[in-house]
């Protein structure tokens, strides 16, 4: 984990839960702020955040909202949210996480997509064998990505598989993926067009009719929104919370003016390790979709 660890609050799978993220020294950092996007100088590697292991459940994510960002589970009308199972799918199948030092800039339209970004950093699908934990910090190298419509923005989804992983010395560019793990993006393509069906809601849309853009053209998108976010955390685009909502305070960003130390009273407020078990979940969470094109309800 680059000598990243997790402070977890609460219990899993209820409203109070949180997972901060440390560094080796005890010190918590924001995952959306203070964790370095690259793990090398070439910046051939990155650094990616989990915030959903694969094959459960639970929408996890950065909360951008909250100081240091911690992983949270995301709430609609006081509920907590769970993806369905749509067959033969269960949960997410990649382990889903997040870019830190990236930023969809809303406010911006991609020439290429024509609608503006999500507000949030950008998505990563890790593609390796191996499950990951909520907070783990990965190495990852980039694929390719898809870029999903969603709600009329961009929402980029960043294909990547960790560097430790067995197979990847074969996979370096997104053709690599369809020849080594055949029906993985197509499955990929499914899994975000038919997932809100379940909820009553209609298919995704994907830009490029769902082709999945090569290595080159997702590293110059992840470029891009590391670009955005640096104007965003120096203040070079101000951060209006009535149109970004976004927490920028962070530890280890040297030109933010964001930045505070540990004697901050917004550090100091931050709670300590009270990790319990996780909560039960709801039968239903289990219930398994069978999509012909029509809401399953």
């Amino acid at each position: 984990m680059a000598g990243y660890k997790t402070r977890v609050v609460g219990a899993a799978n209820t409203l109070e839960h949180r997972v901060y993220i440390e560094d080796a020294n005890g010190k918590i950092v924001s995952p959306f702020h203070d964790i370095p996007l690259y793990a090398n100088p070439e910046k051939t590697i990155l650094n990616m955040v989990v915030e959903i292991p694969r094959w459960t459940n639970a929408k996890l994510e950065i909360c951008k909202e909250e100081p240091f960002n911690p992983i949270k589970q995301d709430v609609k009308k006081g509920k907590l949210r769970y993806v369905r199972n749509c067959f033969p799918h269960h949960g997410y199948i990649w382990n889903y996480g997040a870019f830190p030092q990236t930023w969809e800039d809303p406010t911006q339209v991609h020439p290429e997509t024509k609608a503006a970004g999500d507000n949030d950093p950008i998505d990563v699908l890790e593609i390796g064998e191996h499950v990951a934990t909520v907070g783990q910090v990965k190495q990852v190298k980039v694929l390719g990505t898809m870029a999903l419509l969603d709600e009329g923005e961009t929402d980029w989804k960043v294909i990547a598989i960790d560097v430790n992983d067995p197979l990847a010395s074969k996979l370096n560019d997104i053709e690599d993926v369809e020849k080594h793990l055949p029906g993985l993006l197509r499955a990929t393509n499914e899994w975000f067009r038919i997932y809100k069906i379940p909820d009553g809601k209609p298919e995704n849309n994907f830009a490029f009719s769902g082709e999945a853009k090569n290595r080159k053209y997702a590293t110059d998108v992840v470029n891009e929104t590391a670009e955005a976010w640096h104007k965003l955390i120096t203040k070079a685009i101000p951060n209006k919370a009535a149109q970004y909502d976004i927490s920028t305070v962070n530890t280890n960003v040297p030109d933010s003016p964001y930045r505070v130390n540990t004697d901050d009273a917004s550090y100091k407020a931050l709670p300590t390790e009270s990790r319990q078990a996780a909560a039960p979940i709801d039968a239903s969470v289990d219930k398994w979709f069978f999509i012909s094109g029509q809401p399953n309800l």
